[in-house]
């Protein structure tokens, strides 16, 4: 699956901090899942297992 820009098909994984939290952003098979965790580390694992999953390059630093 190829991440692309916006559209029914678009699929991406996004990581960002926000005032001490992560948030991963999954979007895929036109749903969206936000997730947030404490770790850093903890968000990267979750963001990278996401990706491998959705069959993507690589996923966004926000």
């Amino acid at each position: 699956m190829e991440d692309t820009k916006g559209g029914a098909n678009h699929t991406s994984v996004e990581i960002v901090e926000a005032m001490g939290e992560w948030f991963v952003r999954v979007v895929g098979n036109g749903e969206e899942l936000t997730r947030s965790f404490d770790l850093e580390s903890v968000a990267l694992a979750f963001a990278e297992s996401q990706r491998i999953r959705l069959g993507l390059k690589d996923f966004k630093r926000i």
